[in-house]
């Protein structure tokens, strides 16, 4: 039998093997020779083989002790093989976790978890000494605002049925009282690094903190005394914008009507109540803008004068100081993460800023996670149906929405039930709608509270 020569190619013993795209034409029933012509191979880069180890994007999974502690993150043909061997059990779909079911050595080394934290958007990234271990970002709710918004409406009418209710006005003042928006990111920071140290043995936390002059990014030459009075000194603000607008409609530029003060981009926009995003309009316009902002209701000019909202740096003012002593951990600054990041050359983003507050200085990186937040509880409990009984709800029902099902072979997403919790409804991969008895579908996963993808 002839010997086969030794082979030579340009290919790099480290590159990943990845099936080429001749591979299905081989098997062709026309045969090799008619089946492969004008065929080229696929290229070993990291385009092709996301997951390789040499391509950057080699993703490890976490792992448990016996008892639920974490221990340093395996390969994924490790975690295979332990699987088929009965060795570990599966305790979390994503990000992948298994648990080990026997005793063994538990060596770590020192891993460091960096947090861009932000008013809607958290970077984070665990590093070890020669690579990233996890990273993504987590996109925050914005509906807690208006939700309070909602609940305090219908508290106020409930109260005002009770007319024996004793007045309890006076309960206010809790030392250290946060706004229940503000106190929800803060929360959501901590419950996002208290979920990667579950499954990751964190040895240090650094977190990137900045303190912002709000009248220095509105007016970046103000000083002195004028620094110190501000934009209203000596004006009410109703006055003030009546001079500023010249006593006329913004919109239609009437004068001789009654006025009314007008958010330039509406509050159920995100807009604020700060003066730059106030104006002066008549009723008519007032009612005839409604939602719209200023642009999109005509007018550019108007709209150029509302300035950014300063929501973001109000947050990282209140609460820079706080995080930090809650978790006992180390802090960082923005330039610092903003001179590392340029000198290694990455772009600008939450989870590569996260990785330089990390360390990050030229390790193997992962593939990002994109987080995000499920609301836990819709508080409905009654559903007031015209021309029906009140159809209240007794229970909270098994199936949630957004929970991961198995339907008949099937893998789906709750979006709802119905029949009293006999019936779900459920979305499919594709996006058609199903629907399914109770007894058909079982749970594989809840979608509650922060989920990663």
């Amino acid at each position: 039998m002839q010997k086969s020569k030794e082979r030579h190619t340009n290919t790099p013993t480290d590159a990943s093997l990845v099936r080429s795209n001749c591979d299905p034409l081989l098997n062709s029933p026309l045969g090799v020779m008619d089946s492969v012509t004008d065929s080229k191979t696929s290229f070993n880069n990291s385009e092709v083989n996301q997951r390789s180890g040499k391509s950057g994007q080699d993703l490890r999974v976490p792992v448990l002790n016996m008892r639920g502690e974490p221990l340093m993150p395996a390969t994924p043909r490790k975690a295979r093989t332990l699987l088929k061997e009965g060795k570990t059990k599966v305790v979390q779909r994503t990000p992948f976790t298994i648990q080990l079911l026997y005793a063994t050595g538990e060596t770590k080394q020192d891993i460091t978890l960096g947090v861009d934290a932000g008013y809607s958007t958290v970077g984070f990234s665990a590093v070890s000494d020669d690579r990233e271990l996890i990273a993504g970002e987590l996109t925050l709710r914005s509906d807690i605002k208006r939700l309070l918004e909602k609940r305090a409406a219908y508290r106020r009418t409930r109260r005002s049925r009770k007319w024996h209710r004793e007045p309890r006005f006076n309960n206010r003042g809790k030392k250290g009282w946060l706004a229940p928006s503000i106190k929800h990111k803060l929360d959501s920071h901590i419950r996002l690094i208290e979920k990667l140290k579950s499954i990751l043995p964190i040895t240090r936390i650094i977190i990137e903190v900045a303190t912002f002059d709000t009248q220095k990014m509105q007016k970046p030459e103000i000083s002195g005394v004028e620094y110190q009075q501000g934009e209203l000194q000596g004006y009410e603000v109703r006055a003030y914008l009546l001079e500023k607008f010249d006593h006329k409609c913004v919109y239609c530029g009437k004068t001789d009507v009654p006025l009314e003060i007008e958010h330039i981009v509406p509050k159920s926009r995100g807009g604020s109540d700060r003066v730059s995003n106030l104006a002066i309009a008549c009723r008519e316009c007032n009612q005839t803008k409604g939602n719209q902002t200023a642009e999109e209701f005509g007018h550019p000019r108007i709209q150029a004068k509302a300035e950014k909202s300063l929501k973001a740096t109000a947050f990282m003012n209140i609460v820079r100081h706080r995080m930090v002593d809650l978790l006992k951990c180390d802090s960082t600054f923005g330039y610092i993460t903003k001179h590392d990041r340029i000198k290694i050359g990455l772009p600008k983003s939450h989870a590569n800023d996260a990785f330089v507050i990390a360390g990050g200085n030229g390790q193997y990186r992962c593939e990002e996670y994109d987080a995000t937040q499920t609301r836990r509880n819709n508080r409905s409990i009654q559903m007031n149906r015209k021309g029906y009984r009140p159809s209240i709800r007794r229970q909270r029902y098994k199936q949630q929405p957004n929970d991961l099902i198995r339907c008949r072979g099937l893998i789906c997403r709750v979006k709802g039930v119905f029949n009293y919790g006999k019936w779900v409804r459920l979305i499919d991969s594709v996006g058609n709608t199903i629907n399914s008895n109770i007894k058909n579908v079982e749970l594989i996963k809840h979608g509650k509270g922060i989920q990663f993808s």
